[in-house]
């Protein structure tokens, strides 16, 4: 993977280089620019991103704390295997903290935070509105615009520590989204689920807002699982 876009200094003011290097190779890895157990060798690394060794090995040690990069055997690093076992236990800890967020927002969110989801939701609704139901390949603006309706529903949290836990979790799913929805089969309107996700939270539901928010976590993981399954079948 070739990256020619250099570090802009200028223009990330108030981030360290280590900081940079992580932010982009996150991105990266999380956008599937590098494949699920591809080598990540520094010096190709270098080359494509322009940084020195240093930053790139902080970014990649950092990358290993969150799960997205594993440490070989041989002291190198690859981008970490998509696998149901993975994804069951990135899902059972999305479960756990962010849906408790979402209770949280919705008894402590106030007219602003209201005003925030709703047009946080007009934006995701534009963006899906050009998304079938079928197999799809989720662009980089889509994924901000999901990412953005999601945070924000979970803003009105007063915990600070468990919304950034969450939005921890939430892009560490992003790879799986984005397999799923590359290999999905069956119909899923995610818009559908969003517009009933925004209803209940408006109405102030937190039980069915919650139950909606668990439903619509675990579809992905269903989804992944039926396709890795198919990929074995077809393996076999």
């Amino acid at each position: 993977m070739q990256n020619t876009s250099q570090p802009k200094l200028a223009t990330q003011i108030g981030q360290t280089l280590s900081e940079q290097a992580f932010l982009r190779l996150r991105r990266d890895v999380i956008g599937g620019a590098h494949a699920p157990g591809a080598k990540l060798k520094v010096d190709e690394l270098q080359e494509s991103y322009g940084y020195s060794s240093s930053p790139l090995r902080e970014a990649l040690n950092r990358l290993s704390q969150e799960g997205l990069v594993k440490a070989d055997d041989r002291r190198g690093f690859r981008v970490a295997l998509i696998s149901s076992e993975d994804l069951a236990d990135l899902t059972h800890m999305r479960l756990m903290v962010e849906v408790p967020a979402l209770r949280l927002a919705i008894e402590h969110g106030d007219d602003a935070w209201e005003a925030a989801v709703v047009a946080a939701a007009h934006r995701l609704e534009r963006a899906e509105a050009h998304l079938g139901e079928g197999p799809q390949v989720l662009d980089e603006a889509w994924s901000q615009v999901h990412r953005d309706f999601h945070m924000s529903l979970l803003a009105g949290c007063p915990s600070k520590r468990q919304l950034a836990l969450s939005a921890s979790l939430f892009d560490q799913a992003e790879r799986y989204r984005r397999f799923s929805a590359r290999h999905r089969v069956s119909s899923r309107s995610k818009n559908r689920e969003h517009k009933r996700l925004l209803e209940a939270v408006l109405k102030r539901d937190a039980d069915t807002a919650c139950a909606l928010l668990a439903e619509h976590t675990l579809g992905t993981q269903r989804n992944v699982d039926a396709a890795l399954l198919r990929m074995r079948s077809a393996a076999n």
